[in-house]
């Protein structure tokens, strides 16, 4: 071996050695995609979406009846809080029928389906007795209660109709009934057409129209073939159709889709441009809570059926876009209920439900947006109204113990322990500690002895 200039051998260089491949980073959005997939696909996901964002559209339903509702409530010389305060009141009832209706056993929902049934028809038809009856807007479908509290019966005959429709195609589902058409319709369409008579005769084609989309939702979860699903809906359409043409204030609102000026032709569409108006004024952020100018006269019912015109102008495209994802969120989570239980009931209830919000969502916003007409419907858990808010927080009540009757959501709930108060296998921390101090001493002596051995 060569030596250096100094006689000592020259100091080999380590052979270097091959560079480790790392790993691919991960995109950072396919992550925060894969934790959502995660948290999407946990148990209680369902659960805590339709707790949480019912609980979120009531509160800020709560905040914008307070802030739509003042100005009415001043010009018909009423305190500004008048219209808030008999919300909230109605809200916290029904948080009482939510929290009851979530500890309910599904049994005792299947056994009240008749019961509330035979309410909502006793109901409806006492509407049209005179003397009993009030009318509203042009609409034949309330019953005072003395004072300033009135109940519309038919967003009762709504839930009515889910719960009674759920049992029985339930019961005939079990039974091997609904292979036979008509099973499958009778008497499941004969009792919804009466509710629909009912309400008819009232005048008020928009809970009609809701009432329809309910039992839709239940001929379709029941599986009803293509030809079955059509022959029904070529008649209800039918129906409409002459109902629409011989009302000329339904062929005004018809007319009104899409308009720009408050007259168009013959159809006056003052509520429907200024509902554009309070809309497209609001911009990204909205002029401010309570800055609203189109509730002060200009837009008729800002508080009840267009109080989602008056979210975008005071708080703006971020507000809409928010109650968007709250009842995106809703809707999601009831299907999510209804696609994963065994229970053929909890199926078409949860579907039901969802069905029914979804569509009374859709059809209010569509008619403040100028998509569709106006059918004088509330927007569920945000507009004013206690016979509406009610029999819909029990409907969402119903949702969360469905959600919580899931089997893995029920093991998750079993799984958790209150962290405090609640004690140890092992003990306290006073009854182990002299036992863990006395097994380290055996441990010292035990050490001692060995090492004198």
């Amino acid at each position: 071996m060569p030596s250096s200039r100094t006689g000592r051998p020259p100091v080999q260089r380590a052979s270097r050695r091959p560079a480790l491949s790392r790993p691919p980073r991960e995109n950072p959005v396919q992550r925060l995609y894969a934790r959502a997939r995660k948290a999407w696909d946990r148990p209680l996901t369902a659960y805590y979406l339709i707790l949480g964002g019912s609980v979120l559209i009531t509160v800020l339903g709560l905040v914008m009846v307070y802030s739509a509702s003042q100005i009415t409530a001043l010009q018909l010389s009423l305190p500004g809080s008048y219209f808030f305060r008999k919300q909230a009141l109605a809200a916290l009832i029904g948080g009482a029928l939510l929290f009851v209706a979530s500890r309910m056993p599904v049994k005792l929902h299947r056994a009240l389906a008749y019961p509330i049934l035979a309410g909502a028809v006793f109901l409806m038809a006492l509407v049209q007795v005179p003397g009993i009856g009030m009318a509203v807007n042009g609409n034949q479908n309330w019953i005072s209660l003395g004072g300033s509290f009135q109940i519309q019966p038919s967003e009762f005959g709504k839930l009515a109709l889910v719960l009674w429709g759920a049992d029985l195609i339930a019961r005939k589902q079990e039974k091997k009934l609904l292979t036979q058409w008509k099973h499958m319709l009778v008497p499941l369409v004969p009792v919804a057409f009466m509710l629909l008579g009912l309400i008819m005769l009232g005048g008020d084609m928009g809970t009609a129209i809701i009432l329809t989309a309910i039992l839709f939702g239940l001929l379709w979860l029941a599986g009803a073939p293509t030809r079955l699903f059509a022959g029904v809906f070529s008649i209800a359409a039918l129906i409409g159709v002459v109902l629409i043409k011989t009302s000329p204030n339904r062929m005004a609102r018809l007319a009104c889709i899409g308009a720009t000026e408050p007259k168009t032709g013959v159809a006056d569409c003052w509520q429907a441009v200024h509902g554009i108006y309070a809309l497209a004024s609001g911009g990204l952020f909205g002029s401010g809570l309570g800055a609203s100018v189109e509730k002060w006269g200009q837009l008729p019912e800002a508080h009840t059926d267009f109080i989602f015109a008056v979210t975008g102008e005071e708080l703006g495209l971020a507000g809409t876009l928010s109650v968007l994802a709250l009842f995106a969120a809703l809707g999601y989570a009831g299907i999510r209920v209804a696609g994963r239980t065994e229970d053929p009931f909890v199926r078409y209830a949860a579907g039901g439900v969802t069905t029914w919000i979804t569509a009374q969502a859709v059809i209010n916003i569509g008619a403040v947006l100028g998509l569709l007409p106006i059918a004088g419907v509330p927007l569920p858990l945000f507009s004013y109204g206690g016979s509406a808010l009610l029999p819909t927080m029990f409907a969402i009540g119903l949702l969360i113990a469905f959600a919580r009757d899931e089997p893995a959501a029920r093991a998750a709930l079993a799984m958790r322990q209150p962290r405090f108060g609640k004690k140890r296998a092992g003990g306290s921390g006073a009854e182990r500690g002299p036992r863990r101090w006395n097994t380290m001493r055996r441990r010292a002596s035990a050490a001692r002895t060995s090492g004198e051995r």
